[in-house]
């Protein structure tokens, strides 16, 4: 093995894990060389494969994620509750079921490009309604088993028991808290924009390109069981 390759890959993986910018305009030498070097581009997928990380090109980037169950570069269910700031699972359960409301706004068709640049705290909240209002009002229908209606039924409960916020309130002051919809949708946003995949600007929250890079190729592939649940069976011509 060439050194300078080892060298090299080991170089691209530092970058990578501290969440450094790997692309055509920032460490461009390196982006490169992982394009055109094929034992660069062996040795990087052995490390990544040894410590559980999936790495991901878009639009002449490189960006990494945390496999399942990675319990170094990923969060514990304890951890993302204080991350995000919150207190009971079923609040966390809550956070989960926005975030992927989040993603059905932004990819309205499965295999899709991203077909909006940016969303509002009441684009996520209305999408959030139409999904709950879908998925509870046919529970026995999907043969959920009884802990998935449970969860379901639970976190429902919690969403339908926050106020929005008063009529004559200004959305864009409000601050992040667990005790509304906005100010919930406003704390899972912080977290979001914390993890480098949005932006916000004057009240809306633009994605950035490691939501996407993550967004339209982990997903795509492990969207799993809230994917059946929520869009209407899974049939294949539901959003993402």
């Amino acid at each position: 093995m060439d050194t300078r390759n080892l060298d090299k890959a080991m170089e691209l993986f530092a970058k990578l894990i501290v969440g450094e910018p790997v692309n055509e305009k920032e460490n461009s030498d390196l982006y490169e060389t992982w394009r055109t070097n094929a034992q660069v581009y062996d040795i990087l997928d052995a490390a990544l494969k040894k410590s559980n990380l999936d790495l991901y090109e878009h639009e002449n980037g490189l960006y990494i994620s945390a496999g399942e169950g990675n319990r170094v570069f990923g969060f514990t269910n304890e951890e993302l509750k204080r991350a995000i700031g919150l207190r009971l699972n079923r609040e966390l359960y809550l956070a989960y079921f926005v975030i992927y409301n989040v993603i059905l706004l932004f990819y309205a068709e499965s295999g899709s490009p991203a077909c909006m640049d940016y969303v509002k705290e009441e684009d996520v909240i209305a999408q959030v309604n139409a999904s709950f209002s879908r998925v509870l009002k046919d529970l026995h229908e999907k043969a959920l088993n009884e802990i998935e209606e449970n969860s379901f039924q639970v976190i429902g409960a919690l969403w339908e028991d926050m106020p929005m916020t008063a009529a004559n309130d200004d959305m864009s002051t409000l601050k992040a808290a667990r005790g509304s919809k906005v100010g919930f949708v406003k704390l899972v946003f912080n977290f979001l924009i914390s993890q480098e995949l949005f932006f916000e600007s004057e009240g809306r929250y633009y994605a950035k390109p490691r939501f996407r890079a993550v967004t339209e190729n982990y997903y795509a592939e492990y969207r799993g069981r809230l994917y059946t649940l929520i869009n209407e069976g899974g049939r294949e011509d539901a959003p993402y």
